[in-house]
């Protein structure tokens, strides 16, 4: 079995100018574990602390661990979960209850199929659904606080998802790191993952690891080798931040295109899967978030903005001064939609979201007041005025107005068939507010291929890695084409929890 996996690892080594040399980070090949001096022997190791880590790490601590570490390599944790819009779906959950909302289990997944083109992984969704609500009962019990109104995002056929209070990731990143500390669960940062530590049957015995790493200043860091005597979760997130990879996959995701992830999102720990033998999964879709602003770097605070407005507000072509696209379809659509707003010399021309000042107010002044204090958004006392900044046509956007206007009177888009269910009456009135359009690369749905136990799968053997689990972006294949908004976190809260259950069964 040692002598294949080393024929696999000098294969793939031998494959890397034409597959994997593009990337960034170094990489580092699986390491036998004969000799190696440990400098430390836990029972489960997690690499990454966002949303899939912390929740696996209370998880494992929960089923009885006594020694659990999570790894971060950035100076803080959390990753993009902290930086997230903070929203979480949740079907027939206790708010939909109170609000009188019917959901189930298969809406949602049925949901995640169509958004996904029909090449998700519907066991994977079902099992995510199915244990969803335990996940949203970790993060109430760590006390993460959610608005009592629930978010009916693009491609969700009701609205299913949960808000935290502060509009963001940290308001669950927060609450988990207090309750990972309070539990005894170890946290350390500025410890990079390079390598998996190997016994002779190819299973996972420990990692070999870089503390005090400092990745701005590219900065290695000291060697340490962990040894785990149950396994090791990779939660650590994806590579939206790997231009050479990203545009291995899809060559029109240049260093000109935005992206929302954090600086740190470069994918080592999935490359070091695959080079460990894991399957790859659905690489090239690569998602852009339709809410985003070319106006800010990174993700900047339009997007948390639209999304929360999306219901009660129109996206304008400014090229006819008409609506393009239906603000609650799903991502990939609606960012199509915006990709294909040009000038007539076929340049960029973003879209604008046009929102009633009095309905933003009423969504959230917070972000409506960022967005204007930010001067990423701009307020306008009439729509000759609002027509006149941005040259768009004056007469066609004041129909195209007037007829939103009876559609939300009738409760029915005749237009593109958005649902209406959030409008409740909510016009579009003077003063009026705007934000440019136009996509960043915001999610991977490539990675790794797992089972409904988190369990990494070998691409030899089709069977698990011994001691090998993933969670979270680093998975590929769960959502397909295209992710519904909200769905991530629920997938890394879910399958981080299944992941530290399989480890402590194991």
């Amino acid at each position: 079995m040692s002598n294949k996996l080393l024929d696999r690892r000098h294969f793939i080594k031998g494959l890397g100018a034409a597959g994997v040399a593009m990337t960034t980070p170094a990489l580092a090949s699986s390491i036998n574990s004969d000799g190696i001096k440990w400098d430390e022997t836990i029972e489960i190791a997690i690499i990454g602390s966002g949303f899939a880590g912390l929740a696996a790490a209370i998880e494992a601590t929960r089923q009885g661990c006594k020694s659990v570490t999570v790894f971060e390599k950035m100076p803080v944790f959390g990753g993009n979960s902290t930086i997230n819009g903070g929203l979480t779906a949740i079907p027939d959950s206790p708010l939909q209850k109170e609000m009188g909302i019917k959901d189930s289990i298969e809406a949602m997944v049925a949901d995640q199929i169509k958004s996904g083109r029909g090449v998700a992984d519907v066991e994977l969704l079902r099992h995510v659904a199915t244990h969803a609500n335990e996940a949203l009962q970790l993060t109430l019990d760590a006390g993460v606080e959610f608005k009592p109104k629930l978010e009916h995002l693009g491609g969700h056929s009701v609205p299913r998802s949960y808000q935290t209070k502060v509009n963001c990731g940290a308001g669950v990143i927060r609450p988990l790191t207090n309750e990972c500390r309070k539990i005894g669960v170890k946290l350390k940062n500025r410890c990079k993952f390079e390598s998996f530590i190997i016994n002779d049957e190819g299973g996972i015995e420990g990692v070999k690891l870089r503390k005090n790493h400092y990745f701005a200043e590219n900065i290695a860091g000291d060697e340490v080798f962990i040894r785990v005597s149950r396994g090791v979760i990779m939660a650590c997130g994806g590579f939206a931040q790997n231009i050479e990879l990203r545009m291995a996959q899809d060559p029109t995701l240049t260093d000109e295109v935005g992206c929302t992830n954090h600086k740190g999102a470069t994918g080592e720990g999935m490359l070091e899967m695959f080079r460990h033998g894991a399957i790859p999964v659905h690489m090239a879709h690569i998602q852009s978030g339709p809410w985003a602003s070319p106006d800010e770097g990174s993700i900047g605070v339009v997007p948390v903005y639209a999304v929360l407005n999306f219901p009660t507000s129109i996206a304008i072509d400014k090229l006819t001064g008409r609506r393009f696209m239906n603000e609650l379809a799903d991502r990939k659509t609606r960012a199509d939609a915006e990709l294909l707003r040009r000038d007539k010399q076929g340049n960029p021309l973003p879209g604008i979201l046009l929102t009633g000042k009095a309905n933003a107010k009423k969504k959230s002044k917070l972000h409506m007041d960022k967005v204007l204090q930010n001067k990423v958004g701009w307020e306008f006392d009439t729509l000759d005025a609002l027509a006149e900044h941005f040259n768009i046509p004056l007469q066609p956007l004041k129909l195209q107005v007037e007829e939103w206007n009876n559609y939300v009177r009738n409760n029915k888009d005749k237009q593109f068939g958005k649902p209406m269910g959030l409008v409740n009456g909510q016009t579009i009135e003077a003063p009026y507010l705007a934000v440019n359009l136009w996509p960043k690369v915001h999610y991977c749905q490539g990675g790794v291929k797992i089972n409904h136990d988190a369990q990494v799968i070998d691409s030899l053997t089709n069977k698990p890695i011994s001691g090998l689990y993933a969670a979270g972006e680093v998975v590929g294949g769960l959502h397909g084409v295209s992710r519904l908004g909200s769905t991530s976190s629920t997938e890394c809260l879910v399958m981080g929890m299944t992941a530290a259950r399989s480890a402590m069964k194991a």
